[in-house]
């Protein structure tokens, strides 16, 4: 027996995983147990929690794998401060003294934080390294229902390398091609979401999610002076318009000068139509380079599969694009496709590529991305007695039936089944769900209930097999990774005086028959549900559809604005009575606001640091 852990952190998005022998056993970020949003210190939670849930000692493990090589990027910090000197001394000072002290020696340091966890723990040599970009590669690949495929990473930056692709088959993984920093589309992006005043590594998806509000005015200044790209979709950025090389903040006077006004402060200025018209702008320049990227990908490798990973593989409007297109005839996301999936692509490379393990799935082999923790009844029952809580025990089908007729009476509810999901989206076990036919319900949602700005839409999910009816999708979605446009025929027709609106005026509009999953470009991010990977979710959905006729329902995550999605049934319970959340279904479980009596965490909104 082969049991392989895979360790990503100290950047952002700390995650552990677990794999027996090549199977994916447990995968889960740091923060749903720290409560820290992006958490991005050493896991020690999320290992307590395989090593207690699976009664193993790290001495049971028989390699431990870091998701990238702290040598390579330290050597990459020190020729960047070198090349662009004198600039940049003082992002240097602040930046080398805590390589040498808490990174650069990282087998040491992981070495440390493991013998804190099992002070048993003594063999060093179990500590391996892998490369940033083939944990991404690998994280995709290896769990994907692929014999053969190409292979597309975007992201912010590893080591070096920022974009990559190649080809793997069941023998290997080879890369064809790299782009190294400073040259980003991870970090051109991020340089907007700074710019519009989101926060770096978390905004991006609002800058998203902003973009459909506005109009793509200045994608050719974008593509005329940030970005020169070439045919086959290798580019360079003009790094006289960029600080992140020299200092600790993303743009820099003359990137400000090129659009002609300041950087929007958080929270405090306006979201104005400018700043909808930037963010339309650079969400169209990396359409239009993740697709010539592929085409030249399709050209390389021949292949009629394509297999994304990355932070920019999370740019669900792009992957519906690059569907669209059908440069390939199948395209397989990592649901974890951030850092946090770095550890389970450094743990899967070490089985296959160092241990020689052939891939044998052609089946989906992330298993829905359920891959956390879960709690039976008897723990269930005895966190909520703890809680004093107030609640019923249902059985199965009269739950389904209760819960199902109050999301269709325009209740929202708190949804806590089954093991958590790894990676960014709830996927209908850590979910807050909603009836997507009221026009109420996104504005509800987003002020009442997640304390967040009221332009961010909200996902669909729906019956597979019902998909094609609401939307143009030609394949599966399962984990929420592509973008669609709402069908023709449930489209609502606007008035003249409702096409003249521009900017937010658009949010209050009704756009089709399911008008909270409806964003104001006629798209949505689809989920789709099936039986086998599901089923108590699949089953409510259905219980709704027999209800109402409508075979899908708004699902978002169980959390408020800067909040991990909740992990235990305390941070649920907790979420629950902090909100205006009406019900809180946890496993049969059913528990209404008016029948609790305690009130605990009416500053729930402070409790965490807006994202």
């Amino acid at each position: 027996m082969s049991l392989i852990l895979g360790i990503s952190c100290f950047y952002h998005d700390s995650a552990t995983t677990l794999i027996k022998n090549g199977e994916i056993i447990y995968a889960a970020q740091e923060e749903r147990f720290s409560r820290k949003k992006h958490d991005f210190s050493f896991p020690d939670k999320s290992i307590n929690y395989i090593l207690n849930n699976y009664n193993l000692n790290l001495s049971d493990i028989d390699h431990i794998v870091f998701y990238e090589k702290p040598f390579l990027k330290f050597e990459r910090i020190l020729e960047t401060h070198i090349a662009y000197s004198p600039f940049g001394f003082k992002s240097f000072l602040h930046s080398i003294p805590m390589w040498i002290k808490d990174k650069l020696f990282q087998k040491n340091i992981l070495f440390n934080e493991l013998k804190k966890i099992d002070k048993n723990f003594n063999a060093k040599n179990k500590i391996k390294f892998s490369d940033h970009h083939l944990s991404h590669a690998a994280s995709s690949f290896y769990p994907s229902p692929f014999k053969e495929s190409a292979f597309l990473t975007l992201d912010g930056v590893g080591e070096w390398t920022t974009t990559s692709f190649g080809y793997a088959n069941e023998t290997g993984l080879k890369f064809d091609s790299q782009i190294q920093f400073p040259h980003s589309l991870g970090l051109l992006y991020s340089s907007f979401t700074y710019y519009l005043g989101f926060k770096v590594n978390s905004g991006e998806y609002k800058m998203m999610g902003l973009a459909p509000y506005g109009q793509p005015k200045y994608a050719d200044l974008i593509l005329k002076e940030l970005i020169d790209l070439k045919e086959d979709g290798s580019f360079k950025l003009n790094m006289k318009y960029f600080s992140y090389t020299t200092h600790l903040k993303m743009i820099n006077k003359k990137f400000v000068s090129l659009f002609g006004k300041r950087r929007r402060e958080p929270e405090i200025d306006k979201i104005e139509n400018f700043h909808m018209d930037v963010a339309s702008s650079i969400q169209k320049v990396i359409e239009i380079v993740v697709i010539k990227i592929c085409e030249h990908i399709k050209k390389i490798t021949k292949s009629s599969n394509l297999c994304l990973s990355g932070g920019v593989a999370l740019n669900c409007v792009a992957n519906g694009k690059l569907l669209e297109k059908k440069i390939f005839e199948n395209i397989w996301i990592q649901p974890a496709a951030g850092d946090a999936g770095g550890a389970l692509g450094a743990a899967l490379a070490y089985y296959h590529l160092t241990l020689g393990n052939k891939k044998t799935n052609i089946i989906d082999n992330m298993k829905g991305s359920y891959l956390g923790p879960e709690f039976d009844d008897s723990s269930v029952e005895k966190s909520l007695k703890n809680l004093k809580a107030n609640f019923v025990k249902l059985n199965r089908e009269e739950m389904l039936d209760v819960v199902s007729e109050e999301i269709k009476n325009e209740k929202a509810a708190g949804w806590f089944q089954g093991k958590m999901e790894f990676g960014p989206r709830a996927l209908g076990s850590r979910s807050i769900l909603a009836d997507p036919r009221s026009d109420k319900t996104q504005k509800n949602l987003n002020l009442k209930i997640k304390f967040r700005e009221s332009f961010r839409p909200f996902a669909p999910s729906i019956l597979k097999e019902h998909c094609d009816k609401y939307f143009k999708l030609n394949t599966v979605s399962p984990y929420m990774l592509i973008v669609s446009e709402v069908k023709d025929e449930i489209r609502s027709k606007l008035t003249d005086q409702e096409n003249l609106l521009f900017g937010i005026e658009k949010l209050n509009i009704k756009r089709s028959t399911i008008p909270a999953v409806t964003h104001v470009d006629y798209s949505a991010r689809v989920q789709t549900v099936e039986k086998n990977t599901n089923l108590i979710f699949y089953d409510l959905i259905s219980k709704f559809y027999e209800k109402t006729g409508c075979p899908l329902l708004v699902n978002t995550s169980f959390n408020i604005r800067g909040e991990p999605i909740v992990c235990t049934v305390e941070d649920a319970y907790n979420c629950f009575m902090g909100t205006n959340l009406d019900l809180l279904v946890i496993n049969n479980f059913i528990l209404r606001k008016e029948d609790q009596t305690n009130s605990i965490k009416k500053d729930y909104q402070g409790k965490y640091e807006l994202d």
